[in-house]
């Protein structure tokens, strides 16, 4: 479990092919209080510690299933490509953005990028089957970042990044068709789901 506000941003350094995908990401985290197994989101996808290291900077290796990429922007990822990544929720912690399982829903794109003031405006694509989940002043998880939507249009919805998610996230750097990790709000998913017995 998570809660959406990125606590440092990674890089892949290594990525190999062997059935399963094994990354391998530089991190400022202290790898020594880290433990093999445990859950780090990386780009808001959960994923299992299965190594860590020290050599030349901390590092951790993550094997990610074919599934898990078909479903996600981690297809995209190569060598250099930073990563929005936060450690699971501990019980005591603050609860400063959302609920975040890190079980992506779908994969959604940015369609226009807008500087509004000191912010940025940016305007997502949502795939059709997941934008009646999202609502205005509701909140979603986009490449593991809980974030406010401002408006929804369709399968349209506008965030404003402020400069500091820009500069602590990858946010900084979205750009027209980018492909976006998406996972909808947990209470959104089960409303559907009760109105469906009414």
């Amino acid at each position: 479990m998570f809660t959406g506000i990125v606590t440092d941003m990674g890089e892949v350094l290594d990525l190999q092919k062997r059935g399963d995908l094994r990354a391998r990401i530089g991190t400022s985290y202290d790898v020594s209080k880290v433990d093999i197994g445990a859950s780090i989101a990386c780009e808001g996808v959960c994923l299992t510690v299965v190594a860590l290291g020290q050599n030349p900077r901390n590092w951790f290796d993550v094997d990610i299933s074919a599934e898990t990429v078909s479903k996600t922007n981690l297809q995209s990822w190569q060598l250099g490509k930073r990563l929005n990544l936060e450690r699971a929720l501990k019980v005591g912690d603050e609860l400063g953005g959302h609920i975040v399982s890190g079980h992506v829903d779908g994969v959604a794109e940015v369609v226009r990028v807008a500087p509004q003031g000191d912010s940025v405006r940016v305007t997502f694509r949502a795939p059709k089957d997941l934008a009646k989940f999202i609502a205005s002043k509701g909140s979603v998880a986009l490449n593991g970042t809980s974030l406010t939507v401002n408006e929804v249009e369709g399968c349209d919805f506008g965030i404003n990044f402020i400069p500091h998610t820009q500069k602590v996230t990858t946010w900084g750097e979205v750009a027209v068709g980018q492909q976006v990790n998406l996972e909808i709000d947990t209470m959104a998913r089960y409303v559907a789901r009760l109105r469906e017995w009414d």
